[in-house]
């Protein structure tokens, strides 16, 4: 079996809060297709790497598809010059994901089996509120109890109000919030932790936009507030001695990682005891391969993984392959509670019942992508 190309599939869909995915898929000369996806979070990251991907096609045409660690390294070292994190990752992310799922449909077995068989039955799982219902209190307690009434047991949502300006939600401006933000995003946790009662988890994401002085003082309020659980990426990613200052001074436990790429960014952490959870997204830390190895990694320091999610379904069901076969493992996130939406989609529907995920005993990732839907709603680039 030879591998003949690499397609990316970028295409709208509903159910997607960027109002797109980005799928790839790995063709064979046998006719067997692995899926892989780097969904991104703005459209212009989508299509810059829809077109890296046409490029990456001709450096694995002709190689064997289950050579998986051979091209993790072959494509991974292609970048080392231009920088082997953040796109060049992110590539490499999807085509292993694929290669994988390829391998798991040649030998008839599921990804999990392959990464040395399940040591649990089900993925426990944390998800998200749809935020843009909070209009008011009464909003919020509807959807939180459907949440908790949906068998969840963890939830996790970002308080901090925006104005509805997205590039002070994504990125790192003056790394402060006034004392009327302060209180609103209190008082939102508070209802949710009346609301979801004292049993179900409750986790913060601050989506790395603070400086230390601000996510020190957010990280205490939100304590008192609402007995949070942990407090996601309190500052920017590039800083760990800004992250060291944030713990060494707050009670709450700390969750980064998603946007940490391969081992390599994954060891200072580790090394230097930054975090009680760790959270690298499969899609973009370097698929299946290197998230098994992060795993590992993270349990030799007894650390809790705890895999992002901010994509589509393959997202959710590679890290979910990856989660059934290792020990510490807390919970997978998913961006919805209910995932019904990626139905249109794909013709696998995914379980989630009970606030857990269950994987079939299906050769591959377990998904057969709806081609009907893809080539409808496919956004052509250049």
């Amino acid at each position: 079996m030879r591998i003949t190309g690499v397609r990316p599939w970028l295409v709208k869909a509903t159910s997607s809060y960027w109002g797109e995915y980005l799928f790839v898929e790995v063709t064979t000369d046998e006719g067997i297709s692995g899926w892989g996806e780097i969904t991104s979070t703005t459209k212009i990251a989508n299509r810059a790497l829809a077109a890296i991907l046409k490029q990456v096609s001709g450096q694995i045409e002709g190689e064997d598809p289950s050579r998986i660690e051979r091209l993790w390294h072959k494509l991974f070292r292609s970048f080392t010059y231009m920088g082997s994190r953040g796109a060049a990752c992110e590539c490499v992310s999807a085509i292993d994901i694929a290669l994988w799922d390829i391998r798991g449909k040649v030998l008839g077995l599921p990804v999990y089996e392959l990464l040395g068989g399940s040591v649990r039955d089900e993925i426990s799982l944390y998800t998200h509120p749809d935020q843009s219902k909070f209009t008011s209190d009464a909003a919020v307690v509807a959807e939180i109890t459907d949440i908790v009434k949906s068998g969840h047991t963890a939830l996790k949502f970002d308080p901090f109000p925006y104005q509805g300006d997205r590039e002070r939600r994504d990125g790192y401006l003056d790394g402060m919030l006034s004392r009327a933000d302060e209180r609103k995003a209190a008082d939102l946790t508070a209802l949710i932790r009346q609301t979801a009662g004292p049993q179900v988890e409750i986790l913060i994401d601050a989506h790395g936009r603070f400086d230390v002085p601000t996510a020190i003082r957010l990280c205490r309020t939100l304590e008192e507030a609402g007995q949070i659980d942990w407090f996601e990426e309190p500052v920017p990613p590039e800083s760990y001695g800004a992250l060291q200052q944030v713990r060494e001074k707050v009670n709450a436990a700390i969750s980064v990682g998603e946007r940490a790429h391969t081992k390599w960014d994954f060891v200072p952490i580790l090394e230097q005891k930054l975090a009680d959870y760790i959270m690298p997204d499969v899609t973009w830390t370097g698929g299946i391969t290197e998230m098994k190895k992060i795993a590992i990694l993270a349990e030799g320091y007894y650390v809790p993984i705890s895999p992002h999610d901010a994509g589509g379904p393959i997202n959710v069901l590679a890290g979910a392959h990856v989660m059934m076969t290792v020990p510490n493992f807390y919970r997978l996130e998913t961006s919805r509670w209910d995932l019904s939406g990626y139905n249109e989609l794909m013709h696998t529907r995914l379980d989630n019942s009970s606030g857990a995920l269950k994987l079939p005993r299906i050769p591959g990732l377990g998904i057969e992508m709806n081609r009907d839907y893809l080539e409808a709603n496919e956004i052509k680039t250049a």
